[in-house]
């Protein structure tokens, strides 16, 4: 069962006491549970559990009355934990946390093995679907102390100098020994009417939940790869994900490198709102902090935009004038926590920018399977709304088609919730599909949609870069959305040159996928690089 075991042995030895707040569930089903007034029975009875502990029930599921471990079939518990759902909203309350064992006995007897589980149901609804959510992409070179600034800013601790923060948002085990990011990792912390709500160790996915639940304002980052092998990582976070700001980080005792370029013309060519933080002044005296940041300025205007050292300026204009080409930019060190005030007012006060109506869309970023859940797509909702209980459509599959499937339960940093708009990042479990099934660059859609995948479609595109010159058959990866596909391309012209702005076709190498006008995208192909909006689609 793992090392939590002992959670799910220490609800079982306190047992089900009259007035107490752990309650033992073999199942519940739709049919039996939800019919005739059982419903308003069992939701006072959970009601009456989360009182007398205080806001907060456990109920372990897969139980027999006695505390046996007889465990369920995956799906039924898929059922028992979407019914628990039903009763905690009925009752005030909602499921905060969800744990599963594999047991070796099913009580059914028609199968080799059984899930139990600890559902943790507190007192209130979940997430209001009007929450104030903003989603903020990271950027920065290899060791310029983007993860390290991210992780002082979600648990509030100074770092020790050797990225001990930065630890906190790793995902991978060979990421934290080699000390480099290798995919996309997420952070969260939030505002209330007291100031920040940090969380002491984010990878307990309680502490993130409860600031999701408890926040005025809930602030997600994206925190992307550094290292030049996983570019093509760091533009998927940045374009696949509907981000509201972008923050760049740059060693002040390093200075801008060609990464840094390179990730600057990602923001700025996508017209992200960007606040450049100078990190790591602890390690040099003042006056080369104020070199590099005068190198960052050149940066920016050679870009086309305006930089508002905040030092100078104030964060309240860092404030106002940030996007429509001002880049306000902030002296930063993770190991003495200069800087980081202003980040948390900036982060506090800034208006969201991304928020969408129309029907729902969201484009997969990551797939993966929860035991007694089933498949799990990730990603950002980019417009409209999804509730639990939603039928949806995802595809395209290879051969284009869509598929029908079930919104089981919704997710946001561990935190169930009933409902998700535009712009939160979230986890929906789908019943339909298996996890295998589902990959990057696949898209859900209400469904009653009537989505028309293609392979090819028109764009007017900017090079950015290039060490000769674009011609037809011409062949870089195109990033669109979570989409990250090899594609043709054939300029209208002929030809587009280092600099260039002009119509070509675009035509995915391998598959169909689902485009539409107005979508921006970056294209890249060794050093060649460039961006482009979607001007129409070919049937």
């Amino acid at each position: 069962m793992g090392r939590d075991r002992a959670r799910l042995l220490e609800a079982v030895e306190r047992g089900e006491q009259e007035g107490g707040s752990v309650e033992f569930k073999e199942r519940f089903s739709r049919d039996v549970h939800l019919a005739d007034g059982r419903m308003e029975s069992l939701a006072a009875q959970l009601r009456h559990r989360v009182l007398s502990g205080d806001g907060e029930a456990e109920y372990v599921l897969g139980v027999t009355d006695d505390g046996g471990l007889a465990g369920v079939p995956p799906e039924t518990f898929s059922e028992t934990m979407d019914v628990l759902s039903l009763l905690a909203e009925e009752a005030g309350a909602h499921i905060a946390d969800v744990q599963t064992w594999s047991v070796d006995s099913v009580s059914d007897g028609d199968a080799d093995e059984g899930i139990v589980g600890v559902a943790v149901v507190r007192d209130g609804a979940s997430l209001a679907p009007d929450d104030d959510h903003i989603i903020v992409g990271t950027a920065g070179h290899v060791d310029h102390g983007k993860s390290t600034l991210v992780g002082s800013l979600v648990t509030g601790d100074p770092d020790d100098g050797d990225g001990s923060t930065r630890g906190f948002l790793d995902v991978q085990p060979h990421e934290v020994e080699r000390g480099l990011s290798a995919d996309l990792s997420y952070g969260v912390y939030g505002f209330d009417e007291d100031g920040p709500m940090r969380v002491r160790n984010p990878h307990r996915k309680d502490e993130r939940a409860a600031v999701v639940e408890n926040a005025d304002r809930v602030v997600s980052f994206v925190d992307t790869v550094g290292h030049e092998p996983w570019l093509s990582t760091t533009i998927r976070g940045l374009v696949g994900q509907k981000l509201d700001y972008g923050l760049l980080t740059v060693a002040a005792d390093d200075g801008p490198t060609k990464t840094t370029r390179e990730h600057i013309g990602v923001l700025l060519a996508t017209d992200l709102p960007t606040i450049v933080a100078v990190t790591k002044t602890d390690l040099v005296d003042d006056d080369r902090v104020a070199e590099v940041e005068r190198e960052v300025e050149r940066l920016l205007r050679n870009a086309g935009r305006t930089p508002l050292p905040v030092e100078r300026h104030g964060v309240d204009a860092a404030i106002e004038e940030i996007g429509d080409n001002v880049v306000p930019i902030v002296r930063t060190s993770a190991v003495t926590m200069e800087g980081l005030e202003v980040l948390d007012e900036c982060f506090r006060r800034l208006p969201k920018t991304t928020a969408a109506s129309g029907p729902f869309r969201m484009y997969v970023d990551r797939s993966y399977e929860v035991t007694g859940v089933g498949a799990v797509a990730s990603g950002t909702v980019k417009s409209g709304t999804v509730e639990a209980g939603d039928e949806l459509l995802l595809g395209p599959f290879p051969n284009g088609d869509f598929r029908e499937v079930e919104v089981r339960s919704i997710e946001m940093h561990y935190h169930r919730v009933d409902e998700a708009q535009a712009g939160r990042i979230v986890g929906i479990a789908l019943k339909g599909v298996r996890e295998a099934a589902v990959e990057r660059g696949m898209v859900l859609l209400p469904a009653d949609a009537d989505p028309d995948p293609v392979k090819e479609f028109e764009a007017e595109v900017m090079v950015l870069n290039h060490p000769t010159r674009i011609d037809a058959g011409y062949e870089p990866v195109v990033h669109l959305e979570t989409i990250g596909e090899a594609a043709r391309f054939d300029p209208a012209d002929g030809q587009l040159l280092p600099g260039d702005t002009g119509e070509t076709s675009v035509r995915f190498k391998f598959r169909p996928y689902l485009v539409e006008e107005g979508q921006r995208f970056v294209f890249r192909e060794g050093a060649s690089k460039g961006v482009g909006t979607v001007t129409s689609v070919s049937d």
